[in-house]
């Protein structure tokens, strides 16, 4: 089938009946339940933009295996040009929510894509599994299929899981292996989207010690959300239901974040890419290039993101007249460099782009490592610098319903801006009220300090990768120079 509408990725998730808790409730259709629904509403939109006739050809390209247009993230890049359009889809999705949307479908579609190409790494393991990533990937791609992902094994005791071995009764693991496949129980941590998702990949916990212990928590598969056994527990929804004018990004972009049970859930064989393998499962991100793919759609978030938050600044500074300060001026400059330190790392990563080992363009990995490593650090500070440039007036908010009040007459006189009537200063700063204070966005917040997982781990993991053996020897060869007049 091609690209979904997003009527049919609606429907798709009617279908599925996935078990998904929220507090006492079992939701029972997520495309109506109050704390879902709009979020529903705005991933079917992004399903619905491939089908614009003015953006088609930037969001989709015909399948080599049923020559029907199929969304674009999903394109194995060979060329530079193929990358370069991969990253213009992903823009576009992005700045539909102003990257508020973190865990969009072309996330893990650009990482599924890298793995099938690696598919020969997946046989070391097993003959088997090289073939089952690669008939996933085109039945996810040809299927338009929407994906959540879990690697995180839950923490009961921190110095216990520091030294690379799972809480053995918490985390998941096999339990069985039958003709049928591998039983699966425990719990993971922390599927976003998965309420709304079609299927969930299990990646491995990449911190496993090589050790035969381990050897039940490591493993790899794809399962549909539905599967008997499989349940998503949700965290309070930021979603409280009230109009887009009070909370224009928590009533559009709720996205959930879920633990995941498994009570004895059975993967089938065919569903399964590694197993018992703990050395491979802390190799494969890496090895696959997964991990820059993934990195290269963070990034574009990443600018979507740093260009929304610096327009919102603007906007703040032109409506109350502040934009002669020199206070004021620093700290919009604190966010233009953000935005254009974040182009530079996908420009670099783009432009010095080559063919891995697998035929793959895959984006230049050390800029987007920085990007990745700076911008948990930056994303809190544009949120701070829109508290600071807002002050009182992310107070003087009143809710839309107060305009249509017999007070909404004060409020236009009184709540009026430099350059904006009360209504528009109104709808302007509950915009920044739900970046800078709301539930929703200090949930953005935390979401960006570890969206890659532990900041220092990853801060290790740039040490250990970047090339700096020459940087050394330049070193040594200038302390070695005689040649000096």
């Amino acid at each position: 089938m091609p690209a979904r509408s997003g009527a049919e990725y609606l429907r798709g998730l009617q279908e599925r009946r996935t078990e998904v808790w929220l507090g006492n409730e079992r939701i029972t259709d997520v495309t109506t339940h109050p704390a879902l629904r709009r979020c529903a509403r705005s991933i079917a939109h992004l399903y619905d933009m491939q089908h614009d006739p003015a953006l088609r050809d930037e969001l989709t390209y015909v399948s080599p295996t049923s020559g029907e247009r199929v969304g674009l993230s999903f394109i194995t890049p060979r060329s530079l040009d193929d990358l370069q359009r991969r990253s213009r889809m992903m823009m576009h999705w992005a700045r539909y929510s102003g990257g508020m949307l973190g865990r969009s479908p072309d996330y893990l579609n650009a990482s599924l894509m890298a793995e099938a190409a690696a598919a020969d790494f997946y046989a070391q393991n097993d003959p088997r599994f090289a073939d089952n990533i690669r008939n996933y990937y085109l039945y996810v791609r040809e299927h338009d299929l929407c994906l959540t992902h879990t690697l995180v094994n839950p923490q009961a005791n921190r110095a216990l899981t520091a030294t690379g071995h799972p809480s053995a009764e918490v985390a998941a693991r096999i339990v069985k292996e039958t003709d049928r496949g591998i039983v699966i129980r425990g719990a993971r941590i922390l599927a976003t989207l998965g309420p709304l998702a079609d299927e969930i990949a299990v990646f491995p916990s990449t911190v496993l010690k090589a050790a035969a212990d381990t050897a039940p928590f490591a493993f790899a598969f794809a399962i549909p959300c539905d599967t008997p056994g499989l349940k998503f527990i949700c965290r309070e929804g930021f979603d409280y239901g009230y109009p887009r004018f009070d909370h224009p990004l928590g009533s559009r972009f709720e996205e959930m974040d879920a633990i995941v049970i498994f009570d004895d859930v059975l993967v089938p064989w065919e569903r399964v890419f590694l197993k018992g393998d703990p050395f491979l499962c802390n190799r494969m991100f890496a090895e696959t290039n997964a991990v820059v793919h993934m990195m290269h759609q963070v990034v574009v978030k990443n600018v979507a993101k740093a260009e929304f938050l610096l327009g919102v600044a603007c906007s703040i500074v032109d409506a109350i007249g502040a934009s002669e300060f020199p206070h004021v001026q620093e700290k919009i400059a604190e966010c233009i460099i953000t935005l254009e330190l974040m182009k530079a790392c996908l420009r670099a990563g783009e432009a010095d782009a080559a063919l891995d080992r697998w035929g793959v363009m895959c984006p230049h990995r050390p800029p987007l490592d920085v990007a990745r490593n700076v911008f948990p650090k930056m994303y809190p500070r544009l949120v701070e610098i829109l508290q600071l440039l807002s002050s009182s007036s992310l107070m003087m908010i009143p809710p839309h319903s107060a305009l249509e009040s017999p007070i909404g007459a004060d409020i236009e006189r009184y709540l009026a801006v430099a350059n904006l009537d009360a209504r528009d200063r109104l709808k302007l700063f509950r915009l920044a009220w739900d970046i800078a204070c709301s539930a929703f966005g200090g949930r953005q917040v935390l979401y960006e300090r570890f969206f890659f997982g532990d900041p220092v781990r990853m801060a290790s993991a740039l040490y250990t990768i970047y090339e700096k053996e020459p940087l050394i020897e330049r070193v040594r060869q200038f302390l070695a120079r005689e040649d000096d007049r």
